[in-house]
């Protein structure tokens, strides 16, 4: 029988929440404060938490991170009044796993507890399955490149998120390798052959969004039963209108504890957030661990390793391109070059320079002109720009054209979209 404390500092509401939660296969216990309620938990733990947000001396946010801190797998429900609905979903930031506003309905109660069943039931599951089949994350380097300081730390995140299923928000620049991430995390973090469902957001139109994703009355469609056991990947979330990612939350609510949820992003999204064009609600679910990727400019002492990887996947006519090494003169310049567009930008070049070589030792003047001159590199802003120009043009694509539904989107003026 799963056990849930019930943390609220009216005896009241005690007596009302154990007569409609007790016949339902719930054992209850009770504490009126946060402190007590932390007391009772480390003495014997419970399957979910459901706390008032507003107690004293230590209210719901204070037990949450307390919870949290002692107990990482803890599954806890904030209830909270309909005027603190912003404080409610700011606890999802803290690890919350869903809220519900006074005065909620018998069957929505019922219904959150027993998904927060079904998640404690995934997580159990997941770690045991860990436990008998350990994730082999001694391949991740051999997909992620690179002995920098950025690239080490973003080396032992993605070790660490591998042994949870919490949602996971990979952020960064075009090009930095956030798909690439995705893929690794999730080769280490699933068991053999689980499902990898890849779903690019400015790509997907509203329709096939509807039906892929929020399916019948928000319950989810096919894209989130085929990813079951295995990963939902939502790329470039920021470009869903404000709509869409409404529903996408209530998607969340109901079906997250069957996948794990990795999203990307090529903007800040909390940024966004606070500028209201990006749903709080959906930024604290998905970006609970946020992982920001290195521009490569940020991370030049692995251009070294990058070149000598994307030689071995070039080819040349007269030799095999593994075999190719730059001169110190030759790498200097590849490595004091700003890479505006990241390693898709490199690993073009570095095939450019393999294909065309006719010797082994590439030398300075084998390197591409605009490479060579400082003057015609693109400035951070020029690159920047692009990026917007870039982002914006996709956006544009996946409205079918419309501008106006494409400025809804970016929070921008129709007028400023070029033809």
């Amino acid at each position: 029988m799963p056990s849930v404390l019930i943390v609220d500092d009216l005896l009241s509401i005690h007596e009302m929440l154990d007569a409609v939660i007790q016949p339902t296969g719930f054992a209850t216990a009770f504490a009126t404060d946060g402190e007590k309620a932390l007391a009772l938990y480390k003495a014997d733990k419970y399957d979910l938490v459901l706390a008032d947000i507003d107690m004293k001396p230590m209210g719901g946010i204070t037990l949450l991170k307390h919870l949290k801190a002692y107990d990482p797998s803890c599954v806890i429900i904030i209830m909270t009044a309909y005027a603190s609905t912003e404080s409610a979903v700011q606890a999802l930031k803290f690890g919350a796993f869903d809220y519900l506003q006074k005065p909620f309905r018998v069957d929505e109660l019922i219904a959150t507890l027993k998904r927060g069943v079904e998640f404690k039931q995934f997580q159990a599951e997941q770690q045991n399955a860990a436990t008998q089949h350990p994730a082999a994350t001694g391949g991740i380097e051999t997909r992620i490149i690179g002995t920098s300081a950025p690239i080490k730390k973003l080396i032992q995140q993605i070790k660490k998120l591998s042994t949870v299923r919490t949602p996971v928000l990979l952020q960064g620049e075009i090009g930095t390798g956030k798909t690439t991430a995705a893929e690794v995390l999730h080769a280490n973090s699933a068991q053999e052959d689980a499902p990898f469902i890849r779903i690019d957001c400015t790509l997907s139109t509203e329709a096939s969004f509807r039906e892929g994703l929020l399916g019948q009355g928000g319950t989810g469609g096919t894209w989130v039963q085929q990813a079951k056991g295995g990963t939902l990947f939502l790329q470039h979330l920021q470009s869903l209108a404000l709509p869409m990612q409404r529903e996408l939350v209530s998607v969340l609510r109901n079906t997250a504890q069957g996948f794990r949820l990795i999203c990307t992003a090529d903007v800040d999204l909390e940024k966004l957030t606070d500028e209201g064009k990006f749903h709080d609600e959906l930024f604290y679910r998905v970006a609970s661990l946020p992982v920001m990727l290195p521009a490569v400019r940020n991370r030049r002492e692995d251009i070294p390793l990058l070149v000598k990887h994307y030689l071995n996947q070039a080819t040349n006519p007269l030799f095999d391109a593994n075999l190719i090494e730059l001169s110190d003169e030759a790498m200097a310049i590849l490595s004091a070059y700003s890479w505006p567009g990241n390693l898709p930008e490199l690993a073009q070049v570095v095939s450019q320079i393999a294909g065309a070589t006719e010797t082994r030792i590439v030398e300075e003047k084998q390197i591409p002109l605009r490479l060579r001159e400082p003057k015609s590199w693109p400035s951070l802003k020029d690159h920047l720009a692009a990026q917007e120009k870039e982002y914006i043009e996709r956006v544009l694509h996946a409205c079918r054209g419309d501008k106006t539904k494409a400025a809804g989107i970016l929070g921008i003026d129709a007028g400023s979209i070029g033809s």
